[in-house]
């Protein structure tokens, strides 16, 4: 017992023979202390996807060496640059505890309550994750116990068998540099390397290749995290040639909306706004009929269609900043940036807009202002005078309609130049009460035979749709009787939150098998409408009314502007022509061919259009200096 004493603590006076033996002990129980929370890493990545059997992702992991060391490496490695740090093995194992284990949980929760997994960029969005995470309930399994129990004992043994390390300063200087050159060589060449990453992917036996949480999780936890870090930075298209994506812009040069044809445009984006009717179990239900009744009347005196977003549950601003610059994929706006925006800027626009939420949220008080808008409220400066910020996520949307209708009256009246008004709805974010049905009855689960979680869920969400609906139709009655032309454009941006693990779909029979056409659109879609008052009927010659297609978030200002008649900016006519080769452009690489199938990969002049764009994509994003009406003056 004396001998291991000497070992673990080595105390002042220690024979040098035992140093050695110190060392190794050392250098294994740290490593040790790694491995061991790497590993706990694992069992909650194999059971975090609802979509896949645990325990057949748990015997793909284990078939694959080279996923163990990619994803038992890091801890490994924190752990022994912190020791080098502190001098000091448990805080060493504490704080490299604390990033491993909170990533791992922090993914399980975000893939059972938002379906997405968790990516380096959303460390950018930590100040706002408490506010979200804190309307949901999150469920504590017994494995997350486990792991957490398994981790203190580690402390423990960091604490009791471990001593305080190093006390040379040049040796752990040495050891820190040393350390730190090797994590950096790793994220470079072990988890941003493209081609590993594939390879290292599950085959289709076990999952959704078109699933960026299916394969994420086939990877574990800690590998596909770090393998995210490289789309944090600009990543230009594969083959980007800039001079490529110049002459693509230039080919179509920019087009002045004519004098006698400005209308205002009017924007809605509706918060979780989806069509239930859309899925079989729920359109013949009398309830979910009667709700959505006045959304189709609006539809049939519209153009009116499908957006299929690149998001589900979550992500809001994607579909909003997709629609407003017409880019499919986008970098994080850091300045000005050229949009749909700054163009409606240029012929003239009063470009203003709101949202009854806080402007810190997805930095939206910032980005707007690169986008070109001229003024936009928030709870900050508008809203939380007239609504409590936590009470507009519920019942907000009569006051969003009634402020965009004063706002859009006043500027008319007063500077008199048309406007583009674009607001965000708050009502109806998620989550939704799964255990009881808060107000009105529009499912009864013996009526309906559908699961109750399902009812209640949906109950409470068309509550919410139903007081929405109801704005949205008052807005359109009071557009009808301005004397100056409108054009009305309303569109959901992703389908509500559906119970941990989406059960509430899944209870009323969801395909969310997104390699099918209908599990895609089950998945993805919300319904979008392009409507005009008499007004801008007569001013534009058109009737807005009909089918206005299917396609991506970016493909709609180019549908507005062609149901406006207008030819736009160069980019608008080219995504024309783009949306004419595939309506589909998902951020995950799934486009839509002419006899609607999906796929993964186009082919010939198709394949040379869909470069062409994303080269004149990147190169409008990060080269066009984008210039407003004041800059033209």
């Amino acid at each position: 017992m004396k001998h291991f004493y000497r070992v673990v603590r080595c105390p002042k006076g220690t024979a040098p023979v035992y140093l050695p033996w110190h060392h190794l002990w050392l250098a294994l129980g740290m490593t040790a202390l790694g491995l061991l929370l790497g590993w706990l890493t694992m069992p909650l990545a194999a059971v975090s996807s609802p979509d896949l059997s645990a325990q057949d992702l748990w015997t793909w992991y284990l078939s694959s060496a080279d996923l163990w060391y990619r994803n038992l490496l890091p801890p490994v490695l924190l752990i022994w640059l912190l020791y080098f740090l502190t001098g000091r093995c448990w805080l060493s194992y504490l704080l490299t505890a604390l990033p491993i284990l909170g990533v791992s949980l922090a993914n399980y929760f975000k893939i059972q309550l938002r379906g997405d997994p968790l990516l380096a960029s959303d460390l950018k969005l930590i100040s706002e994750a408490g506010g979200i995470m804190g309307n949901y309930a999150l469920d504590m399994t017994p494995l997350i116990y486990q792991t957490l129990g398994w981790a203190a004992l580690g402390l423990v043994l960091a604490l009791v068998l471990l001593p305080r390390g190093l006390r040379r300063r040049d040796i752990r200087i040495f050891g820190l540099l040393s350390t730190a050159a090797v994590i950096g060589t790793a994220l470079l060449t072990l988890y941003c390397n493209e081609a590993t990453y594939r390879r290292t992917t599950a085959g289709l036996e076990l999952v959704n290749p078109w699933s960026d949480t299916e394969v994420f999780v086939s990877h574990g936890v800690l590998y596909p995290f770090l393998h995210s870090v490289k789309d944090m930075l600009p990543v230009p298209p594969e083959g980007y040639q800039e001079a490529v994506g110049s002459a693509a812009l230039e080919r179509y040069p920019e087009e002045a909306i004519p004098e006698d044809k400005k209308v205002s445009v009017v924007g809605i984006m509706l918060e979780a706004f989806c069509d239930l009717t859309d899925f079989p179990a729920l359109a013949d239900q009398k309830g979910v009929q009667k709700v959505y009744a006045p959304w189709h009347d609006l539809e049939e005196e519209s153009v009116s269609g499908d957006l299929l977003t690149n998001i589900f549950a979550g992500g809001t601003v994607d579909t909003e900043w997709c629609f407003l610059t017409g880019y499919s994929q986008y970098e994080e706006f850091r300045n000005n940036v050229d949009s749909y925006v700054w163009y409606f800027d240029r012929q003239g626009y009063q470009t203003r807009g709101g949202h009854p939420g806080f402007g810190w949220f997805y930095n939206r008080q910032n980005v707007n202002q690169f986008l070109g808008f001229q003024d936009y409220w928030f709870t900050e400066n508008h809203y939380g005078e007239l609504v409590d910020p936590v009470e507009a996520q519920w019942n907000s949307d009569l006051l969003l309609v009634d402020e965009i209708v004063k706002d859009l009256r006043s500027c008319l009246d007063g500077e008199g130049r048309p406007v583009f008004s674009f607001s965000v709805s708050y009502q109806n974010h998620g989550p939704y009460e799964w255990t009881y049905t808060a107000n009105e009855t529009y499912l009864d689960p013996e009526t309906s035979g559908l699961p109750e979680e399902s009812c209640y869920v949906f109950n409470n969400y068309l509550h919410g749709v139903n007081i929405t609906i109801s704005a949205m139709t008052l807005l359109a009655q009071q557009l009808e009787e301005m004397e100056e032309p409108v054009v009305l454009v309303l569109f959901g941006d992703h389908k509500p939150w559906g119970g941990n693990s989406n059960d509430a779909y899944y209870g009323i029979g969801a395909s969310f098998d997104t390699t099918t056409l209908e599990g895609f659109y089950q998945y993805y879609s919300t319904p979008y409408l392009i409507w005009a008052n008499s007004a801008a009927k007569e001013t534009l010659g058109r009737e807005f009314q009909g089918e206005g297609g299917d396609f991506s978030p970016c493909f709609l200002m180019p549908e507005l502007f062609e149901q406006c008649g207008w030819t736009g900016p160069s980019f608008l006519q080219l995504s024309q022509q783009v949306r004419e080769v595939t309506p589909l452009v998902h951020q995950q690489g799934i486009y839509l061919t002419e006899s609607r199938h999906l796929t993964d990969c186009l082919s010939g002049e198709e394949a040379d259009q869909l470069n062409e764009f994303f080269f004149a994509q990147y190169y409008r994003e990060h080269k066009v200096v984008p210039v407003g009406r004041n800059e033209l003056a």
